[in-house]
């Protein structure tokens, strides 16, 4: 593969409350097993928020799949990678993410949805935990730390006016608006009591669709910017639609993201 051909890399991570981190920083006296005090912490972000979240922050969390679609400049899809499949170590997951960002395609654009507020945060955070060096990363002004930068496009971010309104709805809604399939069965407040039930593989699968979800509403956002025609974006589209439907036997988050595939109608 020519690294430099590669001009985007479309971002998603699943993780999982650290229950370890949360029994020893915030229970550490209390008699009770790390899963409870998941479930502990939980009920005190559900009542500060007045029932409106149970929502663990991100610096008690951990990966639990990284999936990667690798673009190419014309906006096509080169392939989609899951870090260290089947295995899923977030010490492995970290340790490739980095290497790939800072080593292989270091002249790629990061694209993400709330990126900058999770995913690249988490991966840092892991950096941090694992003693994993991103020196690029973190002492070039002008990598993807930058909120203005041109190497990291955070969907949200960016849709959003930079923080002027809320995108409620959020990935969802932004790719059920263009035809696709959104969020299905799984969601993510499900993805921790999967962890604990050993569905990591479902998890990975969940985490591909996301990628997918993401990559189309990036390409909306290019006719927006006016790098690509919707007449193009349309090719594109039809495309990438066809590789997931050959490849949907063997990648079982293609079979599902296909089977639920609509077209874009506006309406109204």
């Amino acid at each position: 593969m020519n690294y430099e051909e590669i001009k985007y890399l479309v971002i998603d991570v699943e993780s999982v409350p650290d229950s370890r981190l949360i029994k020893s920083v915030k229970f550490p006296g209390d008699d009770i097993d790390e899963n409870t005090a998941v479930l502990k912490f939980q009920e005190e972000i559900l009542e500060s928020t007045n029932g409106k979240s149970t929502f663990i922050p991100v610096t008690f969390q951990y990966p639990v799949s990284v999936c990667i679609a690798k673009i190419l400049e014309d906006f096509t899809i080169q392939e989609i990678v899951s870090l260290d499949e089947p295995l899923f170590r977030a010490s492995e997951m970290t340790r490739l993410f980095w290497h790939g960002i800072e080593n292989l395609y270091k002249n790629s654009v990061i694209v993400t949805f709330n990126g900058r507020g999770f995913d690249i945060p988490l991966m840092e955070l892991m950096a941090y935990r694992y003693g994993q060096k991103a020196k690029r990363h973190f002492k070039d002004k002008y990598a993807g730390r930058n909120r203005f930068s041109d190497k990291h496009i955070d969907l949200q971010d960016w849709l959003s006016n930079y923080g002027s309104i809320k995108m409620n709805g959020g990935l969802n809604l932004l790719a059920k608006i263009i035809g696709k399939p959104g969020k299905g069965t799984t969601k993510g407040e499900d993805v921790y009591e999967m962890n604990l039930k050993g569905m990591n593989k479902e998890i990975n699968e969940y985490c591909i669709q996301d990628v997918l979800d993401t990559y189309f509403v990036f390409l909306r956002t290019r006719v927006m910017t006016g790098d690509i025609s919707v007449a193009r974006e349309h090719d594109i589209v039809e495309a990438a639609k066809k590789m997931i439907e050959s490849r949907q036997e063997e990648v079982p988050a293609f079979r599902e993201y296909y089977r639920n595939w609509g077209d874009w109608k506006p309406w109204p």
